[in-house]
């Protein structure tokens, strides 16, 4: 298990450096998945798949679980996608998030803390900040 921090640690670090995120692009013949999120930043807005990673985690285990934790699916990672910032008005925390592509190999999809999971041939236009240019659809 990887050490976590109080929510009192966690405001205070992070409202004094950059927080390291990861988010993942999880495609298969049913389309691209995304999250309508349930819960701020960002509410009502889709997204993809995304989360801090824990001190001592691998970038790697850190999308594996994000994607466990937010769609109960097991993935297969493809690639790193892109690496960009998120300003702080978005988010409350100045975050960097490197975006990987993967494929479910398992799993039962459900929907998860942050909201609710679906499959889509076509992006939808209700979509949260940044994800059209990772998606490369305009926002």
């Amino acid at each position: 298990m990887y050490n976590k921090m109080s929510e009192k640690d966690y405001k205070k670090i992070f409202s004094l450096v950059p927080r390291l995120t990861v988010d993942v692009i999880i495609k298969d013949k049913r389309g691209i998945l995304l999250i309508k999120r349930s819960i701020e930043p960002q509410e009502g807005k889709w997204h993809i798949p995304g989360g801090r990673v824990f001190f001592g985690e691998s970038l790697e285990n850190a999308v594996k679980r994000v994607a466990k934790e937010e769609t109960g699916l097991k993935i297969k990672i493809k690639k790193v996608v892109r690496v960009f910032q998120i300003p702080k008005k978005y988010t409350n925390t100045h975050d960097i998030t490197i975006v990987y592509s993967a494929y479910p190999i398992g799993g039962n999809l459900r929907d998860g803390w942050q909201g609710k999971c679906k499959f889509f041939k076509k992006i939808p236009k209700n979509i949260g900040f940044g994800l059209g240019s990772i998606l490369r659809v305009k926002e």
